[in-house]
């Protein structure tokens, strides 16, 4: 599994880059900075130190190229969200199974997609 990096580093002909520029580690989107200064790379200090454990983990040779190193909490954090999205898929066939009227469906699938978009996000 390989960590989001889409950056929008490259800079068009303006000098600034187009879109929003996202954390290099976890892929949330930055906050706009003034034009003083580097660009922020990381969100927050702690995807800068697993950015930095992941590259010297690697250097050491003690991780695959396209590891990913998540924390103890974050791991059970993402299992807890992947529980909720199959949770939520045995409600939807519960309910096709017992013939659940269109809008019971509806309520259910969108509580699925919200539980699967929860879990689409690694940290």
């Amino acid at each position: 599994m390989v960590a989001a990096t889409t950056t929008g580093r490259s800079a068009p002909a303006g000098g600034l880059p187009k879109g929003p520029t996202r954390c290099e580690w976890c892929g949330r989107e930055l906050p706009t900075a003034g034009s003083v200064g580097r660009r922020r790379r990381y969100c927050a200090q702690a995807c800068r130190q697993r950015a930095y454990e992941s590259r010297h983990a690697l250097e050491r040779g003690a991780l695959p190229p396209d590891a990913v190193v998540l924390s103890v909490e974050e791991r059970n954090d993402l299992a807890d969200r992947l529980y909720q999205v199959r949770c939520a898929a045995e409600d939807v066939a519960t309910a096709l199974t017992e013939g659940a009227p269109t809008a019971e469906l509806g309520v259910l699938v969108r509580e699925m997609l919200t539980a699967a978009r929860s879990a689409e996000r690694i940290r």
